[in-house]
């Protein structure tokens, strides 16, 4: 359920942004479209990613509104050895946030719903003062301060069995705010749970009805669906994630868990679709598509990201978001202005979709492409290889700036490493202090005092190295 994008810069400390997207401050350049990629051409390019093991799922790649590659890599589930399909079924974790702001734009067309209204207007049992304070607009741009429910000490226990939304509600409604609601940007599953919440309130419809008549049906998603039990069997993907030497299938997380932040499923073809629909009126009038796409804080806007990303000599003004749940990964981009789009769905641990975006974008645009990044993963053991003490003490969180953390975690022996708004990240060790994320091409490097105390993290990345000091 989380978002893609180590964010850039803006004026301090954030240089270490561009770690997922390279995005950049300079204004597109004006550079007239050239011929696109042949269907060969993209192919070979994602099947590298394939034979290297850092890729399985669907790929599809649009450009000027003419689909030019839309093709299954690898298999939708080990046991079965079924392959993966341009129309196997993936969930698609948090690109559903996207159809939660269309469904909440829609009621406000309507006049059901006002996006300056408070959550307590919808939900008057919701605690005060919070329930006054926040509003549609904060929850849909991730600036409500509500704490992310999936990284509190409950969650844990919520996870063993299917909930309902109250109950979802009810596990972060009594938490204090991290912050004045419209004053920062925080990225927070809450905020979507607490929408899904309110549309299911004042529609009295279910959430998953809502998104079938509103959206799916008329726009003829036949395979996009919220499902209250968890979707298997033939055509429908399993998740993986990595063990020592294998794929391990992942725990599958129930969807009313991920709800109306992360519960969707859907597949490639639908996507574009959908992706489609939203450059005319079928779903939302163009004032509403414009609230969209309008960035609020930190580039995000309602369910989206507005980017502007380096691409050879020009940059590229791009709308897009990720997805990850429980051994599925997602991304979606569109590039409004020369009619391109991209659908990566991914159903394997290796985190390899910020790579694969900017390999297909370059192509798109008649720039070579980077192989895939295939990194020598050392023992887990031997000399230099860290300790689990060592490892132990690099746990914590780290500031690059006041509205951009990374986590570290670790697990099974091994380091993951989170940033503000991003999905994990494994990593390998290069000594016992240095790691590199898999799949990024980016390292960590832990710094300790005299006494053996890590107070720093530093992240290096584009030639930059740049510090984060241990905030908890």
């Amino acid at each position: 359920m989380n978002t893609p994008f180590w964010f850039r810069r803006a004026a301090t400390r954030l240089a270490a942004a561009t770690l997922l997207l390279g995005a950049a401050h300079a204004s597109p350049a004006q550079t007239p479209p050239s011929a696109p990629p042949t269907t060969a051409q993209l192919a070979a390019y994602v099947r590298q990613f394939a034979q290297a093991g850092r890729f399985s799922g669907t790929v599809l790649v649009a450009d000027q509104d003419r689909v030019l590659l839309a093709q299954g890599y690898g298999l939708a589930d080990q046991g079965r050895r079924e392959a993966n399909t341009s129309a196997t079924r993936f969930r698609i974790g948090s690109l559903s946030k996207q159809f939660t702001a269309v469904l909440v734009l829609q009621l406000v067309e309507q006049g059901q719903l006002k996006l300056d209204g408070t959550v307590a207007d919808y939900l008057p049992d919701y605690p005060l003062p919070a329930g006054r304070q926040i509003t549609l607009h904060q929850l849909l741009s991730h600036t409500a301060g509500l704490p992310d429910f999936t990284r509190l000490p409950v969650f844990a226990e919520l996870a063993r069995q299917p909930r309902t939304p109250a109950q979802l509600v009810a596990s972060f409604a009594q938490e204090p705010l991290e912050f004045a609601p419209g004053t920062q940007f925080a990225y927070s599953n809450s905020g979507y749970v607490l929408l899904g919440a309110i549309l299911e309130r004042v529609t009295g419809q279910p959430y998953g009805q809502l998104l079938r008549e509103r959206i799916a049906r008329p726009l003829r998603l036949t395979a996009t669906s919220y499902d209250l039990a968890l979707p298997t069997g033939p055509g429908r993907a399993t998740g993986y994630g990595s063990g020592a030497d294998s794929l391990t299938a992942a725990f599958a997380l129930n969807p009313t868990l991920a709800y109306a932040a992360g519960g969707i499923t859907s597949t490639a073809p639908d996507l574009y679709r959908w992706s489609q629909a939203l450059d005319g009126n079928k779903v939302l009038s163009a004032a509403s598509r414009q609230r969209l796409f309008a960035p609020v804080r930190n580039h995000y806007a309602y369910g989206w990201l507005a980017l502007t990303t380096a691409l050879g000599p020009d940059s590229l003004r791009t709308q897009e978001h990720n997805g990850a749940i429980n051994g599925f990964t997602s991304l979606l981009v569109r590039v409004p202005q020369r009619q391109q789009c991209l659908v990566l769905l991914d159903n394997h641990a290796d985190p390899t979709l910020p790579e694969l975006r900017r390999g297909l974008l370059r192509l798109l645009h008649q720039l070579p492409a980077s192989p895939p990044l295939v990194a020598a993963r050392p023992a887990a053991s031997g000399p230099g290889a860290p300790t689990a003490t060592q490892l132990a003490a690099y746990v914590g969180v780290y500031e690059l700036a006041p509205t951009f953390r990374i986590i570290v975690r670790e697990r099974g022996g091994q380091l993951y490493v989170q940033a503000t708004g991003q999905q994990e990240f494994a990593t390998d060790a290069t000594t016992a202090a240095l790691f590199t994320l898999r799949g990024v091409p980016a390292k960590v490097e832990f710094v300790a005092d005299a006494q053996g105390r890590v107070g720093q993290l530093v992240l290096h990345q584009g030639g930059r190295d740049t510090p984060a000091p241990r905030v908890e």
